[in-house]
């Protein structure tokens, strides 16, 4: 069936598309630019020449970044991070999240545990005693450090809960009347059918492992230990030309500490811009719809 929308429908669904396109075109211009410096010249980007497209063009920074062992290793010890971290939280979030919404009369207690790791959100030990605990348990200088501390991320504990209060109960009733168990019925039913709330609280954990420095700097005693964005902090701070050889004078003649720190801030950044648009489909899908037929 066609649908006759009317001028002012028109004009006002133009509008909104221009708006929402001018909204994402501000948020791209950040990326755009660092892009643009990092493939510029030393000497351009130092007089404020580059905007939005390289002037001069050359790879010069781009060759420092990846000839820089300390980066590589950084970068390394991220990876790991997000993959290791990531699996332990999505397996800790579903086996915590499963108990925690079922009714009262299925668990008791369980509105005490609810509100017992809300509670954790409104209140923390604090910095000093997360620091002497990691220290007591032998886990400085370890990935331990970086993973176990947030391995449960109580604000996504609570989307996923919510979203397995949302399934229809008669799922489960029919998994129980065929003899599955509560392991069973997890993971067969509740986990496919929460594949865009899975995919919402990984890619926020994923990005929360990505991007953090300072328990890097706080855990690591030594440099050779930090993640890519602890690492990043301390090249923001102070460029380093350490490993650039000597008689490779041409290249150091084209970078300046602008397209350096440019190069290593996109090649941090691009992991997570590769990563979100395969999971952006899964925030709009309704996988539930239709699941449970009269």
């Amino acid at each position: 069936m066609t649908i006759n929308r009317s001028w002012g429908r028109k004009l006002f669904e133009g509008c909104n598309y221009a708006f929402l396109l001018l909204i994402s075109l501000l948020c791209l211009m950040p990326i755009i630019h660092i892009l643009a410096i990092s493939f510029s010249s030393g000497a351009a980007a130092a007089a404020g020449k580059v905007a939005l497209w390289p002037v001069e063009f050359t790879t010069a920074a781009y060759e420092n970044v990846f000839g820089k062992p300390e980066y590589l290793r950084a970068f390394w010890v991220s990876v790991q991070r997000v993959v290791f971290g990531t699996s332990l939280s999505m397996l800790l979030m579903i086996i915590t999240a499963y108990p925690l919404s079922k009714d009262p009369r299925q668990l008791r207690l369980r509105t005490f545990y609810a509100w017992l790791f809300v509670f954790t959100i409104l209140f923390s030990g604090g910095l000093i005693p997360s620091y002497l605990t990691v220290k007591s348990l032998g886990l400085i200088d370890t990935m331990g450090a970086l993973i176990l501390p947030t391995a449960i991320p109580v604000f996504n504990v609570i989307l996923l809960l919510n979203f397995y209060r949302s399934l229809p109960k008669e799922l489960e009733e029919s998994a129980r009347i065929d003899g599955a168990g509560h392991f069973l019925t997890l993971w067969k039913i509740y986990v496919p059918l929460s594949l865009p709330a899975l995919a919402t609280t990984g890619l926020f954990t994923m990005v929360g492992h990505w991007n953090s420095w300072f328990d890097g700097m706080l855990y690591m005693n030594h440099t050779e230990n930090y993640p890519l964005q602890t690492f990043l902090q301390t090249v923001i701070i102070k460029l380093d030309f350490r490993f650039i050889k000597a008689e490779n004078v041409e290249l150091m003649m084209k970078l300046s500490d602008r397209t350096s720190r440019a190069a290593q801030i996109f090649v941090a950044a691009f992991p997570i811009l590769i990563v979100y648009p395969f999971l952006q489909r899964f925030f709009i899908k309704g996988i539930v719809m239709g699941s449970v037929k009269e």
